[in-house]
């Protein structure tokens, strides 16, 4: 058993936080294997409806009594500009006709809508009293905040650079996620623009660590022992782990997405907007390297998202990786198939060495 004060805070026995994956990796399989071995479970909610979400943490509170959390992505305000969409559009028919999916009716979201959804996902993490809630993109208003105290709520928010962390820490979070540039799938910066928020992690971790109060967790390309061990050395309390976990055999990950991790090498991943228009690190495959050129051009996210979500859809239907959106950070060459279970005893062994 390893104890500090954030372990003691989210009740768990090893300084491990299994990264809340969106996109249905996070299955309540998974979450509930994290939780039950010492570390913490998270839910991935960043895409799920109020009912999905109230029936995956009803699904993990069946298969375990400990602590487990869940995270949503915070909105923030989007265009929806016409010709932009119109552009994308005609380079993505190309992906579409060749998935046998062309003509299919693609609705953007509206800024109203994403954010009523948001306010319904608040709602269903305080009906359900889930203890920990998380954030990704942004951080909840100071109304938001009041209602998560008023309900015991321990919240944690996600930064790249010192700036975010402050912020977080000011609004009177818990905890702080601090996301170096190694890290799989999206970039939670907020405040600071891309190029700003790509610092690595082992140089985030004891800026951030110097500079605010509340627990630091970090998060970027730990995937063993080592990692773990760094980390805490240079001020964490914790890791977050998004990758190690994806491969596990509880996970819900896309069975290609695994093995694509598993036989990756040095320097395969990359970090692209290509898919989502919002920055994220993946596996470079022939529709990033394809729509590289346009990056700049396609439309900001959740529009993007919502444009290429049929063909990602499509290809992981018909195992074709050339068009999966296969996010995983740098170091996913570690990754291994293994239980959860062994996972967490294999690392928790390794940094105690």
């Amino acid at each position: 058993m390893f104890t500090n004060n954030l372990t003691s805070l989210l009740k768990i026995d090893c300084p491990i936080i299994q990264a809340p994956m969106a996109g249905g990796i996070t299955t309540s399989k998974l979450v509930a294997a994290v939780s039950v071995n010492g570390a913490l479970g998270m839910i991935g909610a960043g895409y799920m409806s109020p009912i999905q979400l109230q029936e995956l943490i009803r699904g993990v509170r069946e298969l375990t009594s400990n602590n487990f959390g869940v995270n949503l992505f915070v909105p923030s305000k989007f265009e929806i500009i016409e010709n932009e969409i119109e552009m994308a559009n005609s380079m993505l028919n190309q992906y579409r006709e060749e998935l046998g999916i062309i003509g299919e009716r693609i609705t953007p979201p509206s800024v109203e809508d994403t954010f009523h959804s948001y306010e319904e996902l608040i709602q269903v993490v305080i009906e359900e009293k889930v203890p920990i809630c998380s954030f990704t993109f942004g951080v909840p208003s100071k109304e938001e905040m009041k209602q998560f105290k008023q309900h015991n709520v321990t919240t944690i928010g996600t930064a790249t650079t010192i700036e975010e962390a402050i912020l977080i820490e000011k609004l009177g979070m818990d905890a702080v996620v601090v996301q170096g540039s190694e890290a799989g799938g999206h970039r939670g910066n907020f405040i600071s623009n891309h190029e700003e928020g790509l610092i690595g992690l082992m140089s985030l971790i004891p800026q951030v660590a110097d500079n605010v109060n509340i627990p630091v967790i970090a998060a970027g390309g730990i995937m063993d022992g080592r990692g773990i061990r760094a980390a805490l050395r240079l001020g964490a309390k914790a890791v977050q782990m998004g990758t190690a976990f994806l491969t596990c055999e509880e996970s819900g990950a896309h069975p290609l997405h695994k093995e694509v991790i598993i036989h990756s090498k040095v320097g395969d991943t990359t970090l692209t907007r290509t898919f989502s228009g919002k920055w994220a690190r993946g596996i470079k495959n022939k529709f990033i390297l394809e729509m590289e050129e346009y990056e700049d051009m396609l439309p900001s996210f959740p529009v993007q998202n919502s444009l290429t979500q049929s063909i990602r859809k499509a290809a992981a239907s018909q195992n074709l990786k050339d068009y999966m959106s296969l996010w995983a950070g740098q170091c996913a060459s570690l990754a291994r198939i293994e239980t959860v279970e062994e996972l967490i005893q294999r690392v928790m062994d390794e940094e105690m060495k």
